[in-house]
């Protein structure tokens, strides 16, 4: 069981990976939704990604659930 969770984690990084490398106009919007916080100032900035993680986070349950439904 765990070496097929490593092998899924490993296939998933390897896709995202490709995506980011020759696609990166697909995931262009990460960080730029409504409800992710940027304050920038003279002295640094924050960055703050609730609405961005909260879609990853929602991608990321479906996909585990249908892999791991029993």
């Amino acid at each position: 069981m765990f070496g097929k969770t490593l092998i899924v984690l490993g296939v998933l990084l390897v896709v995202t990976g490709v995506i980011l490398l020759y696609a990166p106009w697909l995931v262009s919007w990460f960080g730029r939704l409504p409800g992710d916080i940027r304050i920038e100032r003279d002295g640094g900035s924050v960055f703050i990604p609730i609405t961005s993680m909260v879609i990853v986070s929602l991608v990321v349950s479906l996909i585990l659930n249908i892999f791991f439904r029993q």
